[in-house]
């Protein structure tokens, strides 16, 4: 077994509470704080980790503490986030969704990911931040475990 992991949800996954990102957020922060979450990857980071806390109205540390502590399944930390978000209101997790599905990596960004994948960057190539870190961690892990 691995002594680190690359995280493999996606940002494009939600839970039964419909927020996307936020499955991903907690197996990096629950990574994180065994010690076990692979190089480069933050437990929670500045771009989609930083804005779904924003969008749920918790506070970083909160999460981390809560995580640290408890150890929580998803389905754990689903409930511990219905009872402690400050917004989950149907809009506002709908317009959440949106900017993480919607949001487009800068071409510097994309060009690398491609690269590294062996991927064209052509018009077939895709664009958006959620598939191309998804290529990102599916690298990164063929690097770490089946090289």
């Amino acid at each position: 077994m691995a002594d680190t992991f690359v995280p493999l949800i996606s940002s494009g996954i939600a839970g039964p509470i419909g927020v996307v990102h936020l499955p991903r957020l907690w197996q990096k922060v629950s990574l994180e704080e065994k010690g076990k979450l692979a190089s480069g990857y933050p437990g929670v980071g500045t771009g989609f980790d930083a804005m779904t806390l924003a969008a749920l109205g918790l506070e970083e540390q909160v999460v981390r503490d809560y995580i640290k502590q408890n150890k929580p399944t998803y389905p754990e930390f689903e409930a511990w986030v219905k009872k402690n978000a400050k917004s989950l209101k149907r809009e506002a997790i709908e317009k959440h969704n949106a900017a993480v599905c919607g949001y487009d990596h800068d071409g510097e960004t994309r060009k690398g990911i491609l690269s590294a994948c062996g991927i064209d960057d052509d018009a077939a190539a895709p664009k958006d931040a959620v598939n191309l870190n998804n290529l990102d961690d599916w690298y990164e892990f063929h690097q770490a475990v089946l090289k």
